[in-house]
């Protein structure tokens, strides 16, 4: 991959980036992208998604677990897309202020944005929000840690 990256990212791209795959890989399009600053990523919430939680006589949503998810994975696009960092591994270490205001439904378009609280070299913050129709419906503060390269790990 070129150290340079054209946006908007659709999926392929995201995939050279991440090490996610379909059902797991739940972001859809990277909008913008500053370097060690933010990042602005889509997921489209379609009524096919085989997660949707289905409780009799409500209409299907989205999990807030899957929504997180979702928001740790713009947050390591933002992470990864340095060309330092991209065969590096990054792991999700916790999540803490988390909110959720409003239920995602299919046929929601959320926009994911995750914001640098703290950088250093091997760990960092992220302030991330998900908002459906310019409204927040979840946000928090995540923290991960940047491990070695996915090749440098020994065998199983």
């Amino acid at each position: 991959m070129t150290d340079s990256l054209t946006l908007p990212l659709d999926y392929s791209a995201i995939e050279r980036i991440l090490p996610h795959r379909y059902p797991f890989l739940l972001v859809d399009r990277i909008t913008e992208l500053e370097p060690d600053r933010r990042i602005v990523g889509i997921k489209n919430v379609s009524l096919n998604e085989r997660y949707l939680a289905r409780q009799p006589g409500e209409p299907p949503t989205l999990p807030p677990t899957i929504l997180t998810e979702a928001v740790a994975q713009v947050g390591a696009i933002l992470i990864l897309s340095k060309p330092e960092n991209r065969e590096r591994l990054i792991f999700f270490m916790g999540i803490e202020r988390v909110r959720y205001r409003q239920p995602v439904r299919p046929g929601d378009v959320v926009e994911i944005e995750a914001r640098v609280k703290r950088l250093r070299s091997r760990m960092g913050q992220l302030d991330g929000f998900a908002r459906v129709n310019g409204r927040i419906v979840m946000s928090g503060t995540m923290t991960f840690a940047l491990g070695p390269a996915a090749s440098a790990q020994p065998p199983g």
